[in-house]
């Protein structure tokens, strides 16, 4: 079924529900707009307070982050009457929202509640321009981590011009270049590796990554760990999306040849 794309405009509005199972109002509007019988279980499973995130979790939350909310890609999926006024149930799909602070992200979907007047139409799905996954890392050169406590956890690539410039003659878009410089900060890895505490004791894990080159300028290689090729790796470690880390030269081993294509085989057009 087809989602309205909105924005919420007016986050400190937001409707304080503990659980959207127990609220009938809610199942009635998402069973009147034509919400299918799976989503609207998954709805009402996730629906919890106690699952918000830390960004959401209080008024003055709210009111702190009212802003940033604005950024949400969010999506309506149905209006209401609850006796109170009309409500709007709106979806944040996790995979939409790798771009927001991490006070603001959850492990899993989001479905808040809003007055009409909170949130407002925004740019359909089609036209809604796409956060990007990050740089084509299939025609980098494959990178093995040899010692895992060399790498730089906080480093401030947007505020290091040489790194943005070799990014830059590399040929990766601005788009591509945000997401990097925004994946490259420990708060935004998985959640088993993003405070120091609960990384420090993984290390050695980081060996197993399948990593490879972005670029490298100084002393300082920087790398990405796409999520496609490290599936395996275990829970709390394993990537959702790319991830990159800088990482010092000499614990690193790069590959002097980049990763090879595998050639698709085209079938010929049979004779008629």
């Amino acid at each position: 079924m087809a989602q309205d794309a909105v924005r919420i405009t007016d986050l400190a509005q937001m409707v304080r529900k503990p659980d959207l199972a127990e609220d009938r109002a809610v199942r009635s509007g998402m069973q009147a707009a034509g919400v299918d019988n799976a989503r609207i279980e998954l709805a009402l499973h996730n629906g919890k307070a106690s699952q918000l995130p830390i960004g959401l979790s209080t008024d003055s939350a709210l009111s702190v982050n009212a802003e940033l909310a604005q950024n949400y890609r969010a999506h309506r999926i149905c209006s209401y009457s609850d006796g109170t006024g009309s409500q709007v149930l709106v979806q944040v799909l996790v995979e939409e929202n790798h771009h927001m602070p991490n006070e603001l992200r959850s492990k899993q979907d989001l479905y808040l509640v809003f007055p009409e007047a909170a949130v407002e139409m925004n740019l359909t799905d089609a036209r809604r321009p796409k956060a990007s996954p990050g740089p084509n890392w299939e025609r980098m050169k494959p990178a093995k981590i040899l010692v895992p406590d060399g790498v730089y956890a906080t480093y401030d690539l947007a505020g290091d011009p040489l790194i943005m410039q070799e990014m830059m003659n590399a040929g990766l878009s601005t788009a591509e270049i945000d997401a990097v410089v925004f994946r490259c900060h420990e708060r935004n890895w998985p959640s088993g590796i993003d405070e120091f505490n609960e990384r420090y004791p993984r290390l050695k894990e980081f060996k197993k990554y399948k990593a490879f080159e972005v670029a490298n300028w100084g002393d300082k290689v920087l790398l990405a760990i796409p999520s496609a090729v490290n599936k395996r790796m275990p829970v709390g470690t394993r990537p959702a999306v790319d991830i990159y880390m800088v990482y010092t030269k000499n614990s690193v081993e790069v590959s002097k040849k980049a990763k090879k294509q595998k050639k698709v085989k085209r079938r010929k057009p049979r004779r008629r």
